[in-house]
C-alpha cells in the first residue's frame, strides 16, 4: 500500500526528499528567482511554507542536484554550482531584551566564522558580518548566498515596546545594511517573514530588496493553487470525500469554502493554506488547524492596544503603502493583520489604487471570531457576532 506521507511540520527540504515525504513542486519558481535577481523580500503568513522555501533555495546553491531529481528545477539547471552559504534563522528565540538579539547573532557569527575565519578586530556584528562574507567570498572563489528566515521576529516582539523595537531596529539596520555594502561579494541575499516594517526603519539601508511579495509570478511561491490541490491531492479529495459521506464536488467545495481564498495579488487565483490541507488530509478532518496551532502573541498584544472597529475588518479598504508597512507608532492594525493572514485582498480599484479586504475564508473567519474576539474592547455588543455566510 502507498501511503502518502505529509510534511507537516517539516521545514527542510533535503529531509522531505529523502525520506519521501510528498512535496508539491516549488522548483521553477526558485529557479527562477535565483536566476533573474539577486536581493529578495518575501511576506507570508505563519506556517504558509517560507521557511521550506528558504531550505529549498539553500539545498539548491549547495549544488545539490541529486535532491531534486524528478523536479522542475532539473531540467533547467545545467550548473548545479555550490555556494557559500549563511543562512540566518531568527524564528527560535524569545526576544524579551536587547542581549536575546544579541546573543544570537553572536550564536550564528561564530558558527560561520568557525568555518570561515575570523578577525578579532571585527567587533561588532554588522563588522563580523562584513568580515565573514568577505572571507567566504575569498576562500571559494564564489559569490555568497545569504538567506535570512523570519527576519523580523525580534520586532514583532517588541510590538508594543517602543524603545526595545528601537534598540532593536537599530541593530538589524546595521546588520542587513551589509548587504548593500557587500554587494560584489553576494550571488544572492533572501529575507523572509510575516512582515514588513517601513522604509524609513530596518531596510532603510538595505533599499536594493525587490519585494515579491505582491508580484504576480511570485504569488503562488507559498502555498497550495487549486492547479496543485488537483494533481497532488485528487485522490486525498476522493477519500475524504468517503469519509465525510459527500460527494467528490461537494468535497472540493468545502475545502476551497474553509482553506482558499488568499489573495497576496489583487486579480490573481486563490491560494489555499497548506498547513490546514495537509492536516485535513492527513486526519481525514476538516478543522482549523490553523488557528488551533495559537494566536501570535504580537497580534494578541496589538489587538489589546487598538481601538479599531472589528465591525469594520469584514470590509476595510486601504491602499497598497498602507499594507506594505508596520509602524510601531500606528494605532492602525489592519497591516498586521493582513500581513498575518487574517484578512486578504478580495477586491482592487485600479483607477483609486485602493484594496477591499476581507476574510480569506471560512476557517479564518471563524477562528478569528473564536480566538481574537475576546482582545477587542472597542466593539459594541450588537455588532458581534459577525454572520458566517
Amino acid at each position: 500500500m502507498n501511503q502518502t506521507i505529509y510534511p507537516i511540520g517539516i521545514q527542510n527540504f533535503e529531509k522531505i526528499r529523502k525520506d519521501g515525504y510528498l512535496y508539491v513542486d516549488k522548483t521553477a519558481l526558485v529557479y527562477q528567482l535565483a536566476n533573474t535577481g539577486s536581493y529578495y523580500f518575501l511576506s507570508r503568513p505563519r506556517r504558509f511554507g517560507k521557511s521550506l522555501l528558504l531550505s529549498t533555495l539553500e539545498a539548491y546553491f549547495q549544488g545539490k542536484k541529486e535532491l531534486f531529481e524528478g523536479l522542475a528545477i532539473a531540467n533547467l539547471e545545467k550548473e548545479w554550482m555550490e555556494y557559500p552559504i549563511l543562512h540566518l534563522d531568527l524564528n527560535a528565540e524569545k526576544y524579551s531584551d536587547a542581549g536575546a538579539l544579541e546573543s544570537i547573532l553572536r550564536r550564528f557569527l561564530n558558527l560561520w566564522e568557525d568555518r570561515w575565519g575570523k578577525d578579532d578586530r571585527e567587533i561588532t556584528p554588522a563588522d563580523r558580518f562584513t568580515g565573514v562574507i568577505r572571507r567566504a567570498y575569498e576562500k571559494t572563489g564564489r559569490r555568497v548566498v545569504v538567506l535570512v528566515d523570519e527576519y523580523d521576529k525580534p520586532l514583532l516582539q517588541a510590538l508594543e515596546n517602543a524603545e526595545l523595537q528601537e534598540t532593536y531596529r537599530a541593530i538589524l539596520k546595521a546588520f542587513y545594511g551589509v548587504l548593500k555594502t557587500m554587494d560584489g561579494y553576494i550571488r544572492l541575499a533572501f529575507l523572509t517573514g510575516v512582515t514588513k516594517f517601513g522604509k524609513v526603519s530596518v531596510f532603510s539601508d538595505l533599499n536594493n530588496l525587490d519585494d515579491i511579495s505582491m508580484r504576480e509570478p511570485y504569488a503562488a511561491i507559498c502555498g497550495i493553487t487549486e492547479a496543485e490541490l488537483l494533481t497532488y491531492f485528487d485522490g486525498d479529495i476522493h477519500k475524504l470525500a468517503s469519509s465525510l459521506e459527500l460527494t467528490y464536488d461537494e468535497t472540493r467545495s468545502l475545502l476551497k469554502k474553509r482553506y482558499d481564498g488568499y489573495h497576496f495579488v489583487a486579480n490573481v487565483p486563490g491560494i489555499y493554506n497548506p498547513f490546514s490541507l495537509l492536516n485535513t488530509f492527513k486526519y481525514m478532518r476538516p478543522e482549523d488547524y490553523w488557528f488551533e496551532t495559537g494566536t501570535p502573541s504580537y497580534l494578541v498584544e496589538l489587538l489589546k492596544h487598538t481601538h479599531y472597529d472589528l465591525y469594520e475588518l469584514a470590509n476595510t479598504e486601504t491602499d497598497a503603502d498602507v499594507l506594505n508597512s508596520i509602524d510601531s507608532t500606528s494605532s492602525n492594525p489592519v497591516p498586521v493583520i493582513y500581513q498575518s493572514g487574517y484578512l486578504t485582498i478580495k477586491d482592487y480599484d485600479s483607477e483609486f489604487k485602493i484594496y477591499r479586504l476581507g476574510f480569506p475564508n471560512r476557517e479564518v473567519e471563524e477562528g478569528f471570531i473564536k480566538y481574537l474576539l475576546p482582545f477587542y474592547t472597542s466593539v459594541s455588543a450588537p455588532k458581534t457576532p459577525f454572520e458566517i455566510g
